[in-house]
């Protein structure tokens, strides 16, 4: 392209800058190309074909995040490849609860400086995270926004969109008592939580040797503890869908187990959950003997171990644990569904 305005470079922006970035990133995005995929990078739309073979009446699903603090982490050890795993996870993540598959991701970085290779790197994690959801990266916006962020900083968001037929769609209307609770491990702290896990460590700018302290409990650095992806369970759950008759999913994101199972509840049931089911990473056991948290604060804030939470009957408790097994994912049977008070929704940890 021959743009260019040296006024615009004066002021802090570089388009030839984001020229170079798009080409830099066009590699990664090529990774995440599915059949329904029209045209490429470029448009001012992203364009996807859905297929909608066999769907009698196709439910479009979407769902849109950030990141969070957690990008403070990522700032202060200077490495950006991993976050977008993080943005993606968190949309398609919630997609998923609804029974739908994902289509296609576009994401929205706004950073203080545009440094190609940097944007690269981290346009490189998003379209990884895409890989591992099995959807399309069919576009996104780089906004360089000088004295709104500064040069090493940036935010991070995206949106997904998926595709569910009607009568697929997961009802929690349709949970009673008696139905079983199976709990997904977490691959850590995921994307929630952030400013008070940097409270809880003193992780500033001012201190930001703590993150490449060894940590034995945790057996590597505090820094790569915290910067672990979120983990994205996208393929095992479209094959569970496919041969089980799930009821409910929970994502376990902010709010911690009190916020989001009764999301996948209906009123007058309660879901009764045996704390350490799924044992409690090490992680989450040194923040709370760190801050001295009271238990129920560390659930509700924390996913602590399980990052996703399914009902289903108890008739298919042991099909749904070999196929999850099956998947590379460890799961296993945290809890039941029990009567609760009339009207309400609630967890009751044991």
């Amino acid at each position: 392209m021959n743009s260019f305005s040296q006024s615009y470079k004066d002021s802090g922006v570089d388009i030839t800058a984001g020229y170079k970035a798009v080409e830099l990133m066009k590699a990664s995005v090529a990774r995440t190309l599915t059949p329904g995929v029209v045209g490429g990078l470029g448009g001012f739309g992203g364009l996807f074909r859905p297929d909608l073979t066999d769907m009698k009446k196709p439910i479009l699903v979407s769902g849109t995040d950030g990141v969070g603090t957690k990008l403070k982490i990522a700032f202060l050890l200077d490495k950006h490849d991993t976050i977008g795993i993080d943005c993606v996870a968190m949309c398609v993540n919630d997609v998923l609860c609804s029974g739908a598959r994902p289509l296609f991701f576009l994401d929205y970085l706004a950073i203080g400086y545009n440094r190609p290779e940097k944007v690269a790197a981290i346009v490189s994690g998003v379209a990884e995270g895409c890989v591992q959801a099995n959807c399309a990266l069919i576009g996104g916006e780089t906004a360089e926004m000088p004295g709104l962020y500064g040069p090493d900083e940036y935010d991070l968001a995206g949106f997904a969109v998926g595709l569910v037929d009607e009568d697929a769609i997961l009802d929690p209307n349709a949970v009673k008592k008696g139905d079983v609770l199976i709990g997904l491990a977490s691959s850590g702290i995921h994307s929630n939580g952030y400013s008070l896990v940097r409270r809880i460590f003193n992780v500033d700018d001012q201190a930001a040797n703590r993150l490449n302290i060894m940590v034995d409990e945790l057996g590597e650095t505090l820094g790569e503890n915290l910067l672990r992806p979120t983990r994205i369970y996208v393929r095992a759950i479209d094959s569970l869908l496919a041969e089980v008759p799930v009821k409910a999913i929970s994502h376990i994101t902010g709010g911690g187990f009190y916020e989001n199972i009764p999301r996948m509840l209906p009123n007058g049931c309660s879901a009764k959950i045996q704390k350490g089911a799924l044992p409690v990473l090490p992680i989450f056991q040194l923040m709370q003997r760190t801050a001295h948290l009271e238990e129920r604060e560390m659930y509700n804030v924390f996913n602590m171990g399980v990052g996703l939470m399914l009902v289903v009957a108890p008739e298919y408790a042991d099909q749904t644990l070999r196929l999850l097994t099956a998947q590379d994912e460890t799961a296993t049977v945290i809890g039941e569904i029990v009567a609760g008070s009339p009207g309400e929704k609630s967890v009751v940890l044991w």
